[in-house]
């Protein structure tokens, strides 16, 4: 049996000058992304199209959540199989190409996650792990562009 969950947000329009959308360089692209109880995000486009360099793009929302979905699930499969995960860190790129007709897509995403572990025999699971969470994932499962991985395991240093 399936479940459904549902997730509501708004996103409000911010970078209306006075004279609205009148022309290509008359309006902002800033908004603001809202959800109950949380925190704002504050948004624009890439400076390539006029966005606000200070401000989070889609582009970098997208492949934030296709590095922290896979994260999330990794550590679930890290906890089911006993592999002790003691830091985490992923450099994600996402590579997006533009068309001709002033469109894009995403071509490729691929994340290098930095798995420190508490045991040197933990280290030989990760790949694996590393692959059972790319199925799992939610977002990874969404999308229509390839997600690569390039995981490095450490074993975390012993006190001295």
């Amino acid at each position: 049996m399936s479940k459904v969950h549902e997730y509501k947000l708004v996103v409000t329009w911010t970078g209306n000058k006075g004279t609205g959308t009148s022309n290509y360089r008359a309006y902002d692209r800033n908004h603001t992304i809202t959800t109950d109880g949380k925190a704002d995000i504050l948004g624009s486009s890439d400076p390539s199209f006029r966005g606000d360099k200070t401000r989070h793009n889609p582009e970098e929302l997208l492949v934030a959540a296709v590095s922290s979905c896979h994260m999330l699930s990794f550590l679930h499969m890290c906890a089911r199989a006993g592999v002790i995960v003691t830091d985490y860190e992923d450099g994600a790129t996402g590579f997006m190409e533009e068309t001709a007709d002033g469109g894009g897509h995403f071509t490729k995403v691929i994340l290098h996650p930095k798995v420190t572990v508490r045991e040197e025999s933990m280290k030989d699971k990760l790949d694996a792990l590393h692959h059972q969470a790319s199925e799992l994932c939610f977002i990874a499962n969404s999308c229509n562009f390839p997600i690569y991985h390039e995981p490095v395991g450490i074993v975390q240093e012993k006190a001295k």
